[in-house]
């Protein structure tokens, strides 16, 4: 056995496997921050759904009986009505969407950044490379965990269908995945893809852009050193700016995703998501695009300085 073999295996497991290590560190890390920011995931998604106008074609009493209002009183009604533990209700399928999302994405834009588009003469990788490599492995990831989404969504509203008096659609994780592939098919499990990924486009596109061009800012015009206060600061305006561009697709892909479905899997309140789109601005106004935008940006801002 060679001398440099020898030294390998001395080496740590980090030094000897640095891309599967960071893998391992950074899904870690995406589950611990899941757990940690899941309840204002689970209230964002109660809210996008409140007093959904597409109900009332199916003679649904929700839109008018939405006990909610606001992230504190929808959270706060939540452990009031339903537990202090509903508030992570969905988290397992969350958990399964952060591997396999973290995992598509960090593929994908290695490959794209070592492979296609490469770096530059003087070996510095320019902006606008980052950000299109960004976006589309923000649009990969998100599209292979579309069925993680999927539970995930469904799971939340659970909790909310019970006080409605409605029966449960699932026993837990397994049981949704195995029903929705049994009554839609492969296909009923990417049902919302469409503004799935646009979302992760636009999210991706907003975050990159936003945090390098403050911190950049904050850098060369303020006493301010880049530090942790740059790094929070940075945070905070490119989640800003990510919610803004997101929040939209964010609401669409919510309501598609929940809506219920006949025996094959077909949706009954929308037939695309530019129909969700029209039936929700019609309906309820153009700001209905922004429910839950609040707790969108606050998890945001704390996945991004947790990163």
């Amino acid at each position: 056995m060679s001398v440099p073999e020898d030294e390998e295996r001395l080496l740590p497991l980090a030094q000897r496997w640095p891309r599967a290590s960071k893998f391992l560190l950074s899904g870690c890390a995406a589950t611990v921050a899941e757990l940690a920011t899941f309840p204002l995931d689970l209230t964002k998604t109660r809210l996008q759904m409140q007093g959904e106008a597409a109900l009332a074609r199916l003679g649904d009493s929700a839109r008018e009986s939405a006990p909610y209002r606001g992230m504190v009183r929808t959270a706060l009604g939540i452990v009031q009505e339903e537990g202090f533990l509903k508030l992570w209700q969905g988290v397992t399928p969350a958990i399964y969407r952060h591997v396999v999302y973290s995992g598509g994405r960090m593929v994908t834009y290695e490959h794209l950044r070592e492979v296609v588009f490469g770096k530059s003469e003087d070996k510095h990788y320019p902006l606008w490379k980052s950000v299109i490599g960004g976006m589309m492995a923000g649009v990969v990831g998100q599209f292979l965990a579309n069925p993680t989404d999927l539970v995930k969504v469904q799971m939340q509203m659970e909790g909310k269908r019970k006080l409605e008096g409605k029966p449960l659609r699932y026993r837990g994780v397994h049981h949704a995945f195995a029903k929705i592939l049994a009554e839609g098919g492969i296909r009923g499990l990417w049902a919302g893809w469409v503004p799935n990924i646009q979302r992760a486009a636009l999210v991706n596109m907003g975050d990159l852009t936003t945090y390098d061009t403050v911190k950049h800012y904050l850098v060369l015009n303020t006493p301010l050193e880049d530090n942790i206060m740059t790094h929070s600061l940075s945070s905070l305006c490119s989640g800003l700016v990510a919610s803004i561009l997101g929040t939209p697709a964010d609401v669409i892909k919510s309501r598609i995703m929940n809506q219920p479905r006949d025996k094959q899997g077909r949706g009954l309140l929308y037939k695309s998501s530019t129909d969700c789109l029209i039936q929700a601005v019609q309906g309820e106004g153009f700001m209905s695009l922004y429910k839950g935008f609040l707790p969108s940006w606050l998890r945001m801002v704390d996945e991004k300085k947790s990163n």
